[in-house]
């Protein structure tokens, strides 16, 4: 073993945030800690909350709201989906509404057509002409 290169193994004085201190054998003169067996829950059979500093104040004020907003965020999101849809369903409606008059529309010309053609129908060649200029 080499001389001079290892830290001093002292007597150290442990302090623990409730207050309880102890003596040990350490690396350095002083240690502070959280808990200790005065204090742990394992060791005291209580459940005691224990929040140093406020972190557990912090994290929830960093996320504690965070699974509202992110239900929040889907129900919107949900919503205008909804929306989109029934935007498109009524745009679907009117293109085969309008599909299906223009195909009305030339079913009409073509029977007129084939009427005039062979000869049976000129009394609504007369009539159609005039509701296409009334159009």
């Amino acid at each position: 073993m080499r001389e001079d290169i290892h830290p001093d193994y002292v007597e150290s004085k442990v302090v623990c945030s409730c207050g309880n201190t102890f003596m040990t054998r350490s690396t350095k003169p002083e240690l502070r800690v959280e808990l200790c067996n005065m204090c742990h829950p394992f060791y005291t059979g209580q459940q005691k909350f224990v929040d140093t500093g406020g972190r557990v104040q912090r994290f929830s004020d960093k996320f504690g709201n965070a699974a509202a907003a992110v239900m929040e965020r889907e129900a919107a999101e949900k919503e205008t989906r909804r929306k989109a849809a029934e935007e498109a369903a009524v745009k679907l409606k009117a293109e085969r509404d309008a599909h299906a008059a223009t195909k009305a529309s030339k079913a009409a010309k073509f029977e007129v057509t084939e009427a005039v053609k062979s000869g049976d129908a000129s009394a609504d060649v007369a009539e159609v002409p005039a509701e296409e200029s009334a159009e």
